[in-house]
């Protein structure tokens, strides 16, 4: 009787039928004024009734409401009335459900983030020690082949940290969305071509020899993005491989893709660590001293952007062998 609507309906109910009797009474007799009070008071009383119902209804919803809001943990409402009324019960619970799955992943989001920016954190204050360290002997260096050994390596750290960073701003922003991968008709020989240049001095200096067999196929891709995703598989293959190795790049394709094989003969992944060598900042067993544990991420992240794939097989002591596919159209 709280609801303002519901004590005004209940009032011109009843003056209704006190007119109704008393019409009926003047018009015919007591009798027929007595039966129209007492069905008007009959539909009054089901009108009642029905309505307290809904009203209990909507007070349990609310209910409902204020524990999710509180954190409560949100019961599943086991309902499986027809109705309005229903429907808002069903609607209320998936609303809950939702509103709970998205402050799960917020909360795991977070703490992925606090990770991620030890990681970083950690990665970045190393070279920067060693900087500080070799920069503190150089101002007191005066054997000039020794100072130059010393800014040798600082150019190298430097060369680690620029590298790190570029790498996680390409990664924030294709979390973030705002890289907008254009597709286009490339030539998969092209894109090989222009991702093993930047090693050829490196693979001449270990004495890696790089076979390939490449058909002229043609893939739809965002060219750079997709030669940058390469480049980092290129550079963990050669960097897990000892002089003398061999690296082999293979291409074939289907109606629905082209497929670009690339497989070293180096120490391999273990077991352990295969399923995790796309995760941010995973090192495995056999990582090297400089390894970061992004490059293989950042590859993932461009050619999943792509609707690509990218899978890896490894035997220990044996080599890695990453495919790479890369639609024809999007699917």
């Amino acid at each position: 009787m709280n609801n303002r609507e519901y004590r005004k309906a209940i009032l011109i109910s009843t003056v209704i039928i006190l007119l109704a009797f008393l019409i009926g009474t003047m018009l015919l007799d007591i009798k027929a004024g007595v039966i129209l009070l007492l069905s008007g008071a009959a539909l009054l009383a089901v009108f009642v009734f029905y309505t307290n119902m809904r009203y209990r209804h909507i007070a349990n919803l609310n209910d409902y409401l204020v524990r999710v809001l509180s954190g409560a943990e949100a019961p599943e409402i086991g309902s499986q009335e027809e109705g309005e009324l229903s429907i808002l019960r069903t609607n209320i619970y998936k609303a809950a459900t939702m509103l709970k799955a998205q402050n799960e992943q917020l909360a795991n989001d977070k703490t992925q983030l606090a990770a991620a920016l030890a990681d970083i954190s950690h990665q970045l204050k190393t070279p920067l020690t060693s900087m500080m360290v070799m920069n503190d002997l150089l101002m007191d260096e005066t054997d000039e082949v020794k100072r130059e050994e010393l800014l040798r390596t600082q150019s190298a750290q430097l060369d680690r940290m620029n590298w790190l960073i570029q790498t996680l701003l390409k990664l924030s922003k294709l979390d973030a969305g705002t890289i907008v991968l254009k597709r286009e008709d490339v030539r998969v020989s092209d894109l090989i071509k222009e991702a093993v240049k930047p090693f050829l001095v490196q693979m001449d200096v270990k004495n890696i020899i790089c076979r390939q067999d490449i058909s002229e196929q043609i893939v739809s891709c965002d060219r750079n993005w997709t030669i940058e995703a390469l480049q980092n598989i290129i550079k963990n293959c050669i960097e897990h491989m000892d002089d003398g190795g061999t690296l082999r790049i293979t291409t074939d394709e289907s109606h629905l893709f082209g497929r670009i094989t690339i497989r070293d003969n180096g120490c391999g992944i273990p077991a352990e660590d295969l399923p995790h060598i796309f995760e941010r900042f995973y090192k495995g067993k056999n990582a090297g001293k400089d390894s970061v544990g992004i490059g293989l991420a950042l590859s993932k992240s461009i050619l999943e952007g792509e609707h690509g794939e990218i899978t890896a097989e490894s035997t220990e002591g044996v080599g890695t062998s990453f495919s790479i596919r890369i639609y024809k159209t999007i699917i």
